[in-house]
């Protein structure tokens, strides 16, 4: 890696991003508060309306916790996921003196003459930093994504005020406690601010896939690659959405599979999975091959939650209500009543649904977005009855994952033996070793166990 410079999370730049969020989500606030002190019972839908337009004129990071969330179907209310998932990641791209000054604090004053060429324009920007197109010296097309400047103070004052709004939210409705939500999207969000950390996450991919023909993973040039700059190979590919308008049913399957063991290949035999299906984090290639992207946002599960993942699987398709039971507890969740389990029991029919038929299926004959909104809002309903849940921290990136490639198998209209892919995948499945397994992948990549 390049010389690290000094970043920091500065008094002054919170105390400008307080501002920023206080006074787009005070509004909001107030009026949650108003409605619980005054005993009135408040419209959902114009209070997620008055959400998403509050969060709506802000960029970074909160932004971008309101998209995960808007995924996470028990964390919020159909009414509160529907408006957040209306938010896009429109951060502005800096423009070229800011590009400059980044560039030179992170390479130096005589940056430039580290690439044979270096494009003005960001070809992509997202919430945290965005993408130039370069080319090194030896001719070798690179991706360059820059952070935006501040971002340890952004990241930090909005995850501040999230906590404050899933307080109130708590407050107003006691169906799911999102405190694990919170913790486990702040350590992700920190991690994703460390490029070096989305280095070494990389390396774990290329290990993790390194036999998986249908995924491909850039290379990282550590020389050009700092903590808030990584510089790696740029990978050409046509956008999914392009593909899919006109490629024929075969092609579509093709890549469906492909998408399916480049997300589930790392789980289910390594521990490991990647939380960020945004459909600007991958592009296909002409033979139906995937190019996967963006490393930052990677989650390394104890083997034994894997086993439970599985356990719970099982458990379904056998009726074992015993061992449904001992997959939540491997999850973390405790004092489970009969009545609970079989609330959390329909929502996770709901995911594993696809799973459960040995045929090639349509993923929205069982979940369908109205299927999903109605699952949702049965369990929402029943938690809330039953006095309420707390979610174990591993759901959030867990059902992210789950619920972001359900959306690209549908918009495919892939037509795969999901049931077939699944066993395949976790044929010969054993905690011990996996365990043995994901500390030898760990090691490779020079990242912690978890």
């Amino acid at each position: 890696m390049a010389k690290k410079p000094v970043t920091e999370n500065t008094l002054g730049g919170r105390v400008k991003r307080y501002a920023q969020v206080g006074t787009a989500i005070g509004g909001f606030a107030a009026r949650m508060a108003g409605e619980r002190v005054l005993g009135i019972k408040g419209d959902k839908a114009k209070n997620a309306e008055a959400l998403r337009l509050a969060l709506g004129g802000l960029k970074g990071p909160l932004m971008k916790v309101a998209q995960i969330l808007s995924t996470i179907p028990e964390a919020l209310p159909a009414e509160y996921a529907a408006e957040l998932s209306q938010l896009q990641a429109n951060a502005p791209h800096m423009g070229w003196p800011f590009v400059n000054r980044r560039m030179t604090t992170e390479l130096g004053p005589d940056w430039k003459t580290k690439f044979k060429s270096f494009e003005r324009e960001a070809a992509r920007a997202a919430s945290l930093g965005q993408v130039h197109r370069a080319m090194s010296h030896d001719g070798q097309a690179l991706a360059c994504k820059l952070q935006y400047p501040d971002m340890d103070s952004v990241v930090d004052a909005d995850l501040r005020q999230l906590k404050l709004v899933f307080a109130a939210y708590r407050r107003m409705d006691p169906a799911i406690d999102p405190s694990e939500i919170h913790t486990e999207i702040s350590e992700r969000l920190k991690e994703e601010l460390d490029y070096e950390h989305e280095g070494r996450n990389m390396a774990l991919y290329r290990y993790m896939l390194a036999k998986e023909g249908g995924v491909h993973v850039p290379d990282i040039v550590e020389d050009l690659s700092t903590r808030r700059l990584i510089a790696m190979s740029w990978l050409e590919g046509k956008p999914i959405k392009d593909v899919a308008e006109t490629a024929d049913q075969t092609t579509r399957d093709a890549i469906a599979v492909n998408m399916f063991r480049a997300w589930y290949v790392p789980f289910y035999q390594y521990g490991v999975i990647h939380g960020d299906p945004h459909l600007g984090n991958y592009t296909v290639r002409d033979d139906q091959t995937i190019n996967l992207m963006d490393f930052g946002c990677i989650r390394v599960f104890p083997p034994r939650f894997v086993g439970g993942v599985i356990d719970l699987y099982r458990a379904l398709e056998k009726g074992d209500r015993a061992l449904a039971v001992a997959a939540y507890e491997t999850w973390g969740f405790k004092n489970l009543s009969n009545e609970t389990i079989d609330t959390l029991n329909i929502w996770a029919s709901f995911v594993y649904a696809p799973l459960m038929e040995d045929r090639p299926r349509l993923i929205e004959e069982t979940n369908g977005p109205a299927q999903g909104r109605a699952a949702a809002t049965q369990v929402h309903t029943a938690l809330r009855a039953l006095g309420g849940v707390k979610p174990p921290r591993e759901f959030v990136l867990m059902d992210r994952a789950a619920i972001g490639l359900g959306s690209v198998f549908m918009h495919l209209r892939a037509q795969v033996n999901w049931y077939r892919l699944f066993h395949e995948t976790i044929a010969g499945f054993d905690v011990a070793n996996l365990t043995r397994v994901q500390n030898a992948a760990l090691k490779k990549a020079k990242l912690p166990q978890p």
